[in-house]
């Protein structure tokens, strides 16, 4: 078994065995970071590949100042969001099982679920309306479970920053579901 800085020198110095073990390591955490970006499963497929192409490549740079997986997540943040700007496709956000999983509440009868889905239809519809610098730090914080810390070294803006943009996401998120709920009780 590899500690973090063995198993970075010998992926740099071509170990063959360490590159998939790199691989396996951490691939979950890219196309995690990437899906909640990216909604079509080729284009995370894709992206993904090349991000630890990225990665491979700038290896020898890191500095552990962070965590690897952190500086992997950055990078697949990074890479995703200019991926969408590229390719000019600000499509919905898309929530997946998971994140629609923690949303709702076990064990309810199935008048209870009914509400509880249209709830996270709501929920999830809200978060969609969000602008795209709000949504991706209300998401990486709320359904991520992120620090801020990790969240400003994920996106590269300063911590007060990320805590103003939680702030604002979360109060139109509440305007939003306010409004909604309003129109539903007349």
């Amino acid at each position: 078994m590899y500690t973090e800085v063995e198993l970075i020198q010998s992926v740099i110095k071509g170990d063959i065995y360490a590159h998939r073990r790199f691989v396996k390591q951490y691939e979950r955490l890219v196309f995690y970071v990437v899906s909640k970006i990216i909604n079509n499963d080729e284009d995370v497929q894709d992206l993904a590949q090349d991000i630890f192409i990225k990665v491979f490549k700038n290896l020898p740079k890191f500095k552990a100042e962070s965590k690897l997986s952190t500086w992997i997540g950055q990078i697949s943040y990074r890479e995703a969001v200019n991926y969408l700007k590229k390719r000019k496709r600000y499509s919905d956000y898309s929530i997946d099982d998971y994140t629609a999983n923690v949303i709702k509440e076990p064990s309810l009868n199935p008048e209870e679920k009914s509400i509880s889905n249209d709830r996270g239809t709501m929920v999830r519809a809200a978060v969609a309306k969000l602008p795209e610098r709000y949504r991706h730090v209300v998401v990486l914080y709320h359904l991520d479970e992120y620090s801020y810390q990790e969240i400003s070294e994920i996106t590269e803006m300063p911590e007060g920053t990320v805590k103003s943009y939680i702030f604002r996401g979360r109060k139109m998120l509440k305007e939003y579901l306010s409004a909604i709920l309003q129109n539903e009780q007349l």
